[in-house]
């Protein structure tokens, strides 16, 4: 019964997928954390060498679970280029499906103006592999169900699938501004990414080649200086594919401790869906960070409180001396 509850409550949930605003990729509450999946133009957007960062998501992990973790590394150059690679994989339900990306970013930062060229405009592309596939022998189908003795998984189904692979290249691009000058009480950051330009077919559609959605992606936020000890940076999404969309705005605050160690505070709030609790500390070149997704839609209902949880971790590796000597102000956490 628990296995027939589960199932039932997933196609409901998917039946309900346009009206809580799902979409065809997977998405983040921390999403400055994995800037590939963002906006390429973010490659390199940091004060240091080189960032690794890692991410992992779960969700409706009491029905059918979806957990997806990613890893992106990225390399800044003294000659305007940024460069980035990362690799996401997300597996979803007893179906064992998996979507997994891969790719490389490159950022064009050489367009600088203002005191000290801290304000800039810099493009970014990305280009890479989206591979989705599941496994079928742990489907269940209808016509293996017995109304008196139940499932059988000994009954071969009649429903037959066309293909269980599907590996499609992809590229992307994107804009950002922001305001790294350091001493003001308010710098601002914005950009706008266009994913998925390629259109791939999407395999896995009726007819199999029906083309997989662009996704409009335009994130800003402005971080607020409020004394030496504390600032706080208001944020906002918007997040546009196909027919569905995102919407999320919340702030975070950072509180210097010490000379090595932020703490981080702050909450998210995605429309008709879930508010999104973040707690994290920077140590030092590491930052750690965890959220909390408690869903507020019908879908919560449904998945009888079945919430979300993120963890995130990140290393910068620095520079034997920073320019300009105080602290950079980078556009995202």
């Amino acid at each position: 019964m628990r296995k027939i509850y589960g199932l039932c409550s997933l196609l409901l949930m998917l039946c309900l997928a346009d009206s809580v605003k799902a979409q065809v990729d997977p998405h983040f509450s921390q999403y400055y954390v994995y800037p590939s999946w963002l906006n390429p133009a973010l490659t390199g957007a940091f004060d240091g060498k080189y960032r690794v960062s890692a991410i992992y998501r779960n969700q409706w992990g009491n029905i059918s679970p979806f957990s997806t973790p990613g890893v992106t590394a990225e390399f800044t150059t003294e000659k305007n280029i940024n460069f980035g690679i990362s690799v996401m994989s997300q597996k979803a339900g007893n179906g064992s499906f998996n979507y997994t990306t891969a790719y490389a970013n490159v950022a064009y930062t050489g367009v600088k103006f203002g005191v000290n060229h801290t304000k800039r405009i810099v493009f970014g592309i990305q280009a890479g592999l989206i591979d989705r596939r599941f496994d079928r022998s742990k489907l269940t189908f209808g016509d293996q169900w017995n109304p008196i003795t139940g499932y059988n998984p000994a009954n071969q189904s009649m429903d037959m699938l066309a293909r269980t692979s599907s590996s499609n290249l992809d590229a992307g691009f994107g804009v950002l501004y922001f305001d790294g000058q350091p001493g003001k009480k308010a710098n601002l950051y914005g950009g706008v990414s266009f994913s998925h330009l390629t259109e791939p077919d999407d395999k896995f559609s009726a007819s199999g080649t029906q083309a997989f959605p662009v996704r409009y992606t335009f994130h800003a936020g402005v971080k607020i200086t409020l004394n030496e000890l504390f600032s706080i940076t208001p944020n906002l999404l918007y997040l546009r594919q196909g027919k569905s969309q995102e919407k999320m705005i919340g702030a975070y605050g950072s509180y210097k401790v010490n000379t090595e160690t932020n703490l981080l505070l702050g909450v998210n709030y995605r429309t008709e869906d879930a508010i999104s609790p973040f707690l994290g500390f920077t140590y030092k070149n590491f930052m750690l960070g965890a959220s909390y997704d408690v869903n507020t839609s019908e879908l919560g209902k449904i998945a009888n409180g079945s919430n979300s949880f993120e963890i995130s971790l990140s290393f910068i590796g620095r520079k034997v001396a920073k320019t300009p000597e105080v602290e950079f102000v980078c556009p995202r956490l």
